[in-house]
């Protein structure tokens, strides 16, 4: 790998962006070729599948023999709400290799004995986010049911393409908070873009349940996501 390509893929890291590099067993030269930078050919096809998979591996193209090397930021779940729900989804997320933070600012549900050694943050949303930025490689949960607390995550990650979005309540429930992200001024694609009810339909009915079915559309999401473009969504469509 020549400099240029390793300050390319140190960048890509950096930055939170998905990359492949994409090595010729022949000749040795190699490519890196960013998750938003992707071709339209038959290269581009196996590239796609390996960002999705994130798996490595060799591959036979155009009579090429190449080596793809998958290069993609930790996912991340973020969970707003210090709740039962949340206590069963930390642990069930770690074991899944998702990196997990709860935030919730009510100091009676964010304990350190309910999430041992889970990242939690006694913090508001807004406060928190502004030193961690959310990404395309973040997932979203809402689950307080507080508007004043679940409505500033929904916002940053709307804001940020998060790759999930989802937001516990009722169907009425997430009607009045349609209205609010609609006078906000979010365009409805985006709005509908959000999970809610949240999670896989499996008929959950326990906390636990309910984590596993919240899981289970998490890595759906991420599996399935778009590579379209890196850029962070508007509040309007283009």
């Amino acid at each position: 790998m020549d400099v240029s390509t390793l300050k390319a893929l140190n960048a890509a890291k950096r930055d939170r962006r998905g990359a492949v590099l994409v090595s010729d067993l022949a000749s040795g030269a190699s490519q890196l070729v960013a998750e938003d930078q992707v071709p339209t050919d038959a290269l581009g096809q196996e590239i796609r599948a390996r960002l999705l998979s994130g798996k490595s591996g060799a591959a036979e193209i155009d009579g090429r023999s190449l080596f793809l090397n998958v290069h993609l930021p930790p996912s991340r779940i973020v969970v707003i709400g210090a709740v039962h729900i949340s206590q069963a989804l930390a642990p069930m997320a770690a074991i899944a290799g998702f990196s997990v933070t709860i935030i919730d600012p009510r100091t009676a549900f964010a304990t350190p004995e309910r999430f041992a050694g889970i990242d939690l943050r006694a913090d508001w949303p807004d406060d928190v986010f502004s030193s961690m930025p959310l990404d395309r490689y973040s997932a979203m949960v809402a689950v307080t049911h507080d508007p004043k607390i679940d409505d500033p995550g929904l916002i940053a990650a709307l804001e940020a393409g998060c790759f999930y979005v989802g937001a516990l309540g009722s169907r009425k429930t997430h009607a009045k908070r349609v209205d609010r992200l609609t006078a906000l001024g979010f365009d409805q694609a985006i709005i509908d873009s959000i999970r809610a009810p949240i999670g896989l339909d499996i008929g959950a009915a326990t906390p636990a349940e309910i984590a596993v079915a919240i899981l289970a559309e998490i890595i759906q999401s991420l599996r399935r996501r778009s590579l379209a473009s890196a850029v962070p969504q508007d509040r309007a469509s283009a």
